[in-house]
């Protein structure tokens, strides 16, 4: 029980630093820039609902669709590692990560009538580093039962990703450039260290082989 409860104490922070609702703000905002606030909450609703089902289908069943192309847990635990890496090195420097979402796509968003599930969902919530990283967690225990906290973990940072949305106009104002690379940059090292565990994890997996 001790280990599950640690296991799960682990799974929140991984998975919220690399959905990165916080990073999400900024470009939110220059994206709906010409929408009403009624249309902002329902784009920011159904956005993280979209990025909860991807997440949640990829928890529960993407290692079946790793093992179709004979892709090991192992491998992936690296991957997985090197995507949080980068990402985290981009937090670390206040920049968008190009992991998520690239400056051309960003821009072009700007100019679609609905962003919610492209680019606000997918990639910038539920991106490749995110599904590998939930994926990775799923698969650390022994039991299919540690999947739980990670449901639990992305259900959790999606609500908390809505309600920064909602309030991303206050936000912004409140906590101003500096105050958002701030917290961007502190997530960033936290994310750089469980970036080189999962690293870490792989490697030592594929050696003992």
């Amino acid at each position: 029980m001790n280990e599950y409860l640690r296991f799960a104490l682990v799974t929140f922070p991984a998975v919220f630093f690399i959905m990165d609702p916080l990073g999400l703000l900024p470009i939110f905002m220059a994206i709906t820039a010409s929408d009403t606030p009624e249309k902002r909450r329902d784009t920011a609703r159904r956005a993280t609902l979209l990025a909860f089902g991807l997440m949640t289908f990829f928890t529960l069943f993407g290692s079946f669709v790793f093992k179709l192309f004979g892709i090991s847990m192992s491998a992936l635990k690296v991957a997985g590692g090197i995507l949080l890496l980068m990402t985290s090195t981009d937090m670390l420097r206040a920049q968008p990560s190009r992991t998520r979402s690239s400056p051309e796509e960003t821009h072009e968003s700007e100019a679609k009538e609905d962003v919610a599930v492209v680019p606000l969902a997918m990639p910038l919530l539920a991106g490749p580093g995110s599904i590998a990283t939930a994926m990775v967690l799923a698969a650390r225990g022994p039991h299919w039962s540690y999947a739980i906290p990670v449901v639990a973990s992305i259900a959790v940072t999606c609500l908390v990703a809505y309600l920064l949305l909602r309030a991303a106009a206050r936000l912004t104002r409140l906590l101003g450039t500096t105050g958002l690379a701030v917290l961007e940059r502190i997530m960033g090292l936290l994310l750089a260290a469980i970036a080189v565990q999962f690293v870490a994890d792989g490697v030592k997996t594929i050696m003992q082989r």
